[in-house]
């Protein structure tokens, strides 16, 4: 007679050991950090070794803590028996994190802010939570955003013409500049894809992290649903805001919010986070759908040219919802389709009268 068990988190998502898949992740961020280096020197090297240290040495602090050490009077005993259980996941996963975290940030961005973003992801957002696998909200954006909003004030300003708070000057500059065919001017979208215009080290080449996403999703370490759920819909709600803003140029306006920021990045190395991503098939394309959705309406009518990190974490906060167990399935029922497509259009329509259509 089968039984069935509850469980809380952390959750086995995929048929794939947790030691691989953050293995797998760190390769495909090969060619993104190499190419932050190329581009940005000792700064990528210095902010990248400061996640890492950061990150990975907190958790194991805060993982000792938590474990309850065996009686003895002696104090290497009880401290080698807070670490029994400590394995190689306890520093991939926060190595994954660490390395992501500082391809958000830009180059000169303060030591102390990248301490203290890096800080605030490992311990709020992910330690306090229960630890590898029990977090709900993604690491790397939970830093980024403290970082954006708690010390605005301590390093507002620009480094080497990048707005550190607010993200990429391309996006920046349709908000601020003389609109999108001057920047465009600017901008080339040959620069955008391979990455020679200024913005977080890791978000502005998209050809190093197309590569990645290249591995990732042949290594099957990557889910590509959410991958596709979400660029499809960024994509297809861009195209209608640009029907309507920049008519001759649709497919430019397209293209180019596509390459800026860090819609791709996100989408590669981000929103296919397994701990905070659904668990069902279904559920990651509405994941997908939600994340690609909220970045548009933060660009198109939020206070800040960039949205990922937001939106992510805004997502973040429904998976439980979409994995409720009254509702979850694997199976695709019709309801799912009608549902989509009708959120889709609702979504569609919002973007399109939202910009100014048909006025």
């Amino acid at each position: 007679m089968m039984q069935t068990i509850k469980q809380t988190s952390p959750y086995i998502r995929k048929d794939v050991s947790t030691k691989r898949m953050m293995i797998d992740v760190l390769i495909a961020l090969i060619p993104v950090v190499l190419f932050s280096i190329y581009r940005f020197g000792w700064d990528s090297v210095i902010r990248i070794v400061v996640s890492l240290v950061v990150m990975v040495g907190l958790e194991a602090i805060a993982f000792g803590m938590m474990q309850k050490p065996v009686k003895s009077d002696s104090f290497k005993e009880r401290l080698k028996s807070r670490y029994k259980t400590f394995t190689i996941n306890n520093i991939t996963a926060p190595a994954v994190s660490a390395i992501i975290f500082a391809m958000l940030v830009p180059s000169k961005l303060p030591i102390y802010a990248v301490v203290a973003g890096a800080g605030f992801g490992i311990i709020v957002a992910k330690m306090l939570f229960g630890g590898m696998g029990s977090n709900i909200f993604n690491v790397a954006a939970a830093g980024r955003i403290f970082i954006a909003l708690a010390l605005t004030n301590m390093f507002s300003g620009t480094y080497e013409g990048v707005d550190i708070i607010a993200g990429g000057t391309a996006l920046t500059a349709i908000r601020t500049g003389a609109g999108f065919p001057y920047t465009l001017n600017s901008y080339s979208l040959i620069d955008m894809f391979l990455g020679n215009i200024p913005g977080a080290m890791g978000e502005i080449s998209a050809l190093a992290i197309l590569i990645g996403m290249a591995y990732l999703l042949i290594r099957k370490s990557a889910d590509f649903r959410v991958i596709v759920s979400s660029l499809a819909t960024f994509t297809l709600l861009i195209f209608v805001a640009g029907l309507k803003l920049y008519p001759d140029q649709v497919i430019e306006y397209t293209l180019f919010h596509l390459l800026s920021g860090g819609i791709l990045f996100g989408a590669v190395f981000m929103i296919t986070d397994p701990v905070t991503s659904p668990i069902t098939r279904p559920g990651r394309w509405m994941y997908g759908i939600l994340v690609g959705a909220l970045v548009v309406l933060i660009r198109l009518f939020g206070a800040y040219p960039e949205g990922v990190a937001f939106a992510l974490l805004f997502a973040n906060m429904f998976v439980p919802l979409i994995d409720y167990p009254q509702w979850s399935t694997n199976k695709f029922k019709p309801a799912f389709f009608i549902g989509t497509g009708i959120a889709i259009l609702g979504l569609m329509a919002i973007v399109f009268f939202g910009v100014g259509g048909l006025a």
